[in-house]
């Protein structure tokens, strides 16, 4: 039989939308190719994860790594070193940093902050403001952004009164 993927885990516990059952994962080019039964001699390699359980990743989408601005607090490495140390994939920070996440510009910039040094996928989302409120739509389909992030409770100032904004109409 021809090798087909790089990697079988083979007997653990695996948890999916399906529920959880004892299944073999094959893995090709870092990406799940199969979930079933598979024969070692189809891969490369075979981890023997009898025992184990096999969970999904987690997409944490509300982080506050702190970078730009208080990064003595935590900074986009560090942060998401420890999200993916706890089974995170992909993390959306949050745009209360400083400077604030509200332009196109400060966007670009936390962009590339993160390439090549955060250790999980990433977008962040931009902060509405009653300054950015034209530019939302542009905005929100820039490349990173993960949305647009409107604050209805306390906030950084310029952000709450687009909240504000938003809640009066």
């Amino acid at each position: 039989m021809p090798q087909i993927f790089d990697l079988i885990l083979k007997g653990g516990e695996v948890v999916n939308q399906d529920g959880r059952g004892r299944r073999d994962l094959a893995i090709r080019d870092g990406k799940i190719a199969g979930i079933g039964s598979f024969s070692p001699n189809q891969a490369g390699e075979t981890i023997d994860a009898t025992g184990l359980t096999i969970l999904p990743g987690v997409i944490d989408t509300q982080v506050h790594f702190r970078e730009p601005g208080l990064t003595h607090k935590e900074d986009l490495e560090t942060g998401s070193r420890a999200a993916v140390m706890g089974g995170v994939t992909a993390v959306f920070e949050m745009p209360n940093t400083n400077p604030l996440t509200t332009s196109a510009e400060t966007l670009a910039a936390k962009v590339a902050a993160g390439h090549h040094r955060m250790h999980c996928d990433f977008a962040f989302f931009v902060g509405g403001t009653a300054e950015n409120v034209d530019d939302i739509p542009e905005l929100e389909r820039l490349p990173g952004a993960a949305g647009i992030k409107v604050f209805i409770g306390a906030a950084p100032p310029s952000i709450a009164r687009m909240s504000r904004a938003c809640a009066n109409g």
